[in-house]
C-alpha cells in the first residue's frame, strides 16, 4: 500500500508540475516526473492523429490521399519547428541548469520571433501555389480540383504549428512539462470535437468536407497558442516573460539559428527522404497512398508517446550539462532508452500480428486495407530500432550537438534509404514493399551509428 501511495503521489506531482531541481533529485524520479506529462502530451497528439484520419477516411480514399500528400509537404514545416524547438531546448535547459532564469526567458522570446518570421515567409507561397505543389507530388487532377483547399489552409496556417512547437519546447526544457501537456491536450481536444462538426456539417455547422478538418486543426492549435502566451506572460512558472522582454537580441537569435541549423537539417533530410518515398508509393496508385497514410497515423499513435520519453531525456541532458553533471546526463539517456526499447518491442508484436484489424478500423475499402496492413506490418519490425535511436538522437540535441544527427541522417536517409527504396520498389517485384523495407534498413543503421558516436562521449563537451 505504501508503494502504491508513493507512486500515486509522484504521479500527481508529475501532472501538477511543481518547481523541482531535476539535476539534484533521484534520476529515476526525475525521468518519471518529466516523462509522464510528456508521454501523456504525445498520447493526446497520437489520439488526434488517429481520430482525424478516421473522420477523413469516411470521405473516401482520395481525401485520405490528399491528407497524406499534404502531410508530406507539412513535414518540412515540422522540420523547421522541431529544429527551432531543439535549439530552444538546448539553450533554455542549459540556462535553467545554470540557474539563470532571466537569460532563459530572453532566449525564449528570441525563439518566438524566429518562429513568427519563418511562418509568414512560408504561408504566402503555400496558399498561392497549393495546387502546383500537389501536382508536383503526383496528385491526380480531379483530386486537386476537389481537395486542394485543405492544403492551402494547412500551409497558410503554419504559424500555429511553429509557435506551438517552440513555446512547448520552452516549457519542457525549463522543466514545466505539465504545461506542455495541457497545451496539447487543449489543442487536440478542441480539434477532435470540431473535426466531425465541420467535416460532416453536424447541427448548425456547415458541411466542409476535408477542408473542415484543416479548419478544425488550425482553430484547435490557435487557441492553444493563445493559452501558451497567457501562461508565459501572466503565469507563475520557471519561465516568465514581461513586455519589457519583447526586444530583438540579434546575438541570441544568431546563437539559436546556429544550433537550430543542425536540428532543422536533420529533420529536413529525413523529411525530404519521406517526400521521395511518398512520391514512389504514389506510382502504385491512390489506394497505396491511402493505405500508407493510415498506417503512418497508427504508427504515430505509438511513436509519439515514445518521443515524449525521448524529450524527457533531452531536457535532463541539457539541465545536467548546465549543472556540470555529465555522468548523470549520460545515465538519463541509457535509462530512458531501455525503457523505450522494452515497451516499443511489445507494441511492435501487437501491430505485426493484428495489422489488418487496425487498418479496418479506419476504412472498409479492400484494396486500401490490404495495402495499409502490408505497410503497417513491415514497418513495425523496425520499432526496436526507432525506440532506442530516437532517445539517443534527442540526447545529442539536448546537449546542443545538432550536427551529429544531421550527418547521420544524410548518410542513412539520402545515401542509403532513397536509392534502396528506388531500386527495390521500381526494379524488383517488391513494388511498394521495397519502400517499407528501406525504411527499416535506414532506421536500423541510424540507431547503430548514433549509439557508437554516443558512447564516445564528445557530446558532453558541447558548449551552449
Amino acid at each position: 500500500m505504501k508503494l502504491l501511495k508513493n507512486f500515486l503521489l509522484t504521479f500527481k506531482q508529475a501532472l501538477t508540475g511543481k518547481e523541482i531541481d531535476f539535476t539534484n533529485i533521484k534520476l529515476n524520479k526525475a525521468i518519471f516526473l518529466l516523462a509522464v506529462p510528456m508521454i501523456l502530451e504525445m498520447i493526446m497528439e497520437s489520439v488526434f492523429a488517429v481520430v482525424d484520419i478516421f473522420f477523413v477516411s469516411k470521405l473516401g480514399h482520395e481525401a485520405v490521399s490528399i491528407v497524406g500528400l499534404t502531410e508530406s509537404m507539412m513535414a518540412i514545416i515540422y522540420s523547421l519547428a522541431v529544429g527551432f524547438g531543439a535549439a530552444t531546448t538546448a539553450i533554455v535547459a542549459r540556462r535553467i541548469g545554470e540557474k539563470k532564469k532571466k537569460e532563459a526567458s530572453i532566449a525564449s522570446v528570441q525563439a518566438i520571433f524566429i518562429g513568427i518570421f519563418t511562418a509568414v515567409i512560408i504561408a504566402v507561397p503555400g496558399i498561392i501555389f497549393a495546387k502546383d505543389l500537389l501536382s508536383l507530388m503526383g496528385a491526380e487532377t480531379e483530386m486537386i480540383a476537389k481537395y486542394s483547399s485543405y492544403t492551402s489552409i494547412m500551409l497558410g496556417g503554419n504559424i500555429v504549428i511553429m509557435l506551438l512547437f517552440i513555446m512547448n519546447a520552452v516549457f519542457r526544457s525549463a522543466g514545466d512539462a505539465a504545461i506542455s501537456m495541457r497545451v496539447l491536450w487543449l489543442a487536440n481536444i478542441l480539434n477532435i470535437i470540431l473535426d466531425p462538426l465541420l467535416i460532416f456539417g453536424i447541427g448548425p455547422f456547415p458541411e466542409l468536407g476535408v477542408q473542415g478538418a484543416a479548419i478544425a486543426t488550425n482553430i484547435g492549435r490557435g487557441v492553444a497558442v493563445v493559452y501558451q502566451l497567457y501562461i508565459l506572460f501572466f503565469g507563475n512558472k520557471r519561465i516568465k516573460l514581461s513586455f519589457n522582454d519583447i526586444k530583438i537580441k540579434f546575438s541570441i537569435i544568431k546563437q539559436i539559428l546556429k544550433i537550430s541549423k543542425g536540428g532543422i537539417m536533420q529533420h529536413l533530410i529525413a523529411t525530404v527522404s519521406w517526400i521521395f518515398l511518398v512520391r514512389l508509393i504514389s506510382v502504385f496508385g491512390s489506394e497505396s497512398i491511402a493505405g500508407y497514410t493510415i498506417a503512418v497515423r497508427i504508427m504515430l499513435f505509438i511513436l509519439l508517446p515514445a518521443w515524449g520519453l525521448s524529450n524527457a531525456a533531452a531536457t535532463l541532458v541539457g539541465q545536467n550539462l548546465g549543472a556540470n553533471k555529465p555522468k548523470r546526463a549520460e545515465r538519463s539517456v541509457w535509462t530512458a532508452g531501455f525503457i523505450n526499447l522494452f515497451f516499443m518491442g511489445l507494441i511492435a508484436i501487437v501491430l505485426i500480428v493484428f495489422s489488418t484489424f487496425f487498418i479496418k478500423i479506419f476504412i472498409d475499402e479492400p484494396d486500401v486495407i490490404t495495402k495499409g496492413a502490408e505497410s503497417l506490418r513491415i514497418i513495425s519490425f523496425g520499432f526496436v530500432f526507432y525506440s532506442l535511436g530516437m532517445v539517443v538522437v534527442q540526447a545529442f540535441n539536448g546537449a546542443g550537438d545538432t550536427n551529429t544527427p544531421m550527418y547521420i541522417n544524410v548518410f542513412c536517409f539520402w545515401i542509403i534509404e532513397i536509392p534502396l527504396a528506388y531500386f527495390l520498389s521500381l526494379h524488383t517485384d517488391l513494388n511498394e514493399k521495397g519502400v517499407y523495407i528501406s525504411i527499416i534498413v535506414a532506421e536500423g543503421l541510424t540507431t547503430c551509428i548514433a549509439l557508437i558516436i554516443f558512447t564516445r562521449g564528445k557530446w558532453k563537451l558541447k558548449k551552449v
